[in-house]
């Protein structure tokens, strides 16, 4: 079985990220809008998306953490670690995620952003996985859909793997749980290895 498999290349990113800015400009008529990076899996994400719009934008930065119940699943409810420096009143406001999974924590997110008034809030997200959904929540901006466990161009496994150029999906992670390292030779493949490449099997 292989540890992990790239499923999108550099190459695909690139060309995924500008079709979202030029869908994001299209949307947007001629308004500056202000991105907002959920942190930290969004930064280079975001970071790629501002560089590809032809409009100038406002970026600033919000970090959450989920409280959990007692047996360790999420509730929903989320405390805002780092809270943002713009006002939102009046604004187009785009929140760009890493991922979207049960959608819990970002339907509060939103509800707390909501009370600030802004314009209007879209979520762009770089994947979208919606396997996992819990609430009844879709991205306005899609990059990509999974059902597996991905890695790299931000996605971590506890903070390890997101600077890689790639995404690899990870098809075992209690393998990878027990040996956090195991996948570290992923930075010797290069930046664009071809979707399902052979390499990424157990060396």
């Amino acid at each position: 079985m292989a540890l992990a498999e790239i499923v999108h290349t550099s190459n695909e990113i690139d060309q995924r990220v500008r079709t979202l800015a030029a869908e994001l400009e299209a949307s947007l008529q001629g308004e500056r809008p202000l991105l907002i990076s959920v942190l930290k899996g969004s930064v280079i994400f975001l970071a790629d998306l501002a560089r590809h719009l032809t409009i100038e934008p406002d970026i600033d930065f919000i970090s959450i953490s989920s409280y959990q119940a007692d047996k360790g699943d999420r509730t929903g409810v989320v405390r805002i670690v780092k809270d943002l420096e713009e006002p939102l009143e009046g604004r187009e406001v785009i929140l760009v995620e890493d991922i979207l999974d049960t959608g819990l924590s970002l339907a509060y997110l939103l509800r707390s952003l909501e009370t600030r008034n802004p314009s209007s809030i879209k979520v762009c997200t770089l994947v979208d996985k919606t396997v996992r959904r819990i609430v009844d929540l879709e991205a306005d901006y899609v990059g990509f859909e999974t059902e597996d466990y991905l890695i790299g161009y931000g996605l971590d496994f506890k903070g390890r793997y997101r600077n890689l150029p790639f995404i690899a999906a990870v098809p075992d992670i209690a393998a990878l749980a027990s040996e956090p390292l195991s996948l570290e030779w992923l930075f010797r493949t290069g930046d664009n290895g071809a979707p399902g490449d052979a390499t990424l099997r157990a060396r």
